[in-house]
């Protein structure tokens, strides 16, 4: 990876492909603000390196399950001086919201894989074999470890500044997946790992908002948050995480049914505008909470 610039206000940088990979493009965008939120966008990527593309069924299948328009919906955190972590990579590379180990976020529900093989709807993604342990360590070495690299290194440099920072896992899913889960879900899912990521008082927050703003919303249902709320978040040592999933609907003109004719639709600004004052209140409570919460603990 490249070095990274010093911590300053607005600094913007990307990281280059790891050694070995140097035809590949930058694929890790950061904004450096100094505000105590650090916002990640894990599944907005549709990029798929020239050396795994052919593998695919279609490129249009392999980025069909992306987290679409999530960055740009978001566009108004820097201005708050949140810092952002965003992939290029496709989750159909590599997930990197899921446990590396392999080992199922939901046990006994239906999911994806750290490599999907299929998409939401049970599409299979390869036209032949599936990536084998060895392809898939290769994909975890070179986007996984430097992309949660950079995600560990800008909760360090934010919680050396701030006795408490959040995380903000920011996601977005279609309405309806039936293989996923039963109906419509609501267009607020608010994952705290069951309230092991996340301080109560946050959480209640940013219900109390949601709520105000008649948006449907359910904490910890189907989505309790994924391997990056779990594994970062720590409210004793000052670092509390939360996943906020959101139904598509909410965003863009979504369809009832997902079609090669007709997704992704486009980002719509029209749509859009009814979400994101509150998706700008939630993350200034964030900022807000961490200024304003007393206790202190030590930098980690």
């Amino acid at each position: 990876m490249t070095q990274a610039p010093s911590a300053g206000r607005g600094v913007a940088f990307r990281y280059e492909a790891p050694t070995g990979h140097e035809t590949e493009e930058a694929w890790i965008d950061v904004h450096r603000g100094n505000a105590p939120l650090l916002l990640c966008f894990p599944h907005g990527g549709t990029q798929i390196p020239p050396d795994i593309a052919d593998s695919f069924v279609s490129p249009e299948l392999a980025r069909k399950d992306a987290d679409w328009w999530i960055d740009r919906l978001y566009s108004f955190a820097r201005v708050l001086g949140a810092t952002t972590v965003r992939t290029r990579i496709s989750r159909s590379v590599i997930d990197v919201n899921r446990d590396p180990s392999g080992a199922s976020l939901y046990p006994g529900q239906a999911t994806t894989e750290l490599c999907p093989t299929t998409t939401f709807d049970g599409e299979p993604l390869y036209a032949h074999s599936p990536p084998n342990d060895a392809q898939i360590a290769d994909r975890h070495r070179r986007w996984f470890e430097p992309y949660h690299a950079v995600v560990a290194e800008e909760l360090k440099r934010l919680r050396g500044a701030h006795p408490h920072v959040v995380l903000y896992d920011a996601h977005s899913i279609r309405s309806r997946v039936p293989r996923l889960f039963e109906g419509e879900l609501p267009i607020f899912s608010i994952g705290t790992h069951d309230g092991a990521a996340c301080s109560p008082e946050l959480t209640t927050a940013v219900e109390a908002i949601c709520a105000a703003n008649d948006f449907s919303h359910v904490l910890n249902g189907r989505f309790k948050g994924g391997w990056t709320t779990r594994h970062y978040g720590q409210p004793n040592r000052g670092i509390h995480a939360i996943q906020i999933e959101l139904a598509m609907r909410g965003y863009i003109p979504e369809p009832e049914e997902a079609t090669a004719t007709n997704w992704p639709p486009s980002f719509s600004p029209e749509t859009a505008a009814c979400i994101i004052p509150t998706l700008r209140a939630i993350t200034e409570t964030c900022i807000q909470f961490c200024r304003s919460t007393k206790d202190h603990h030590e930098p980690r």
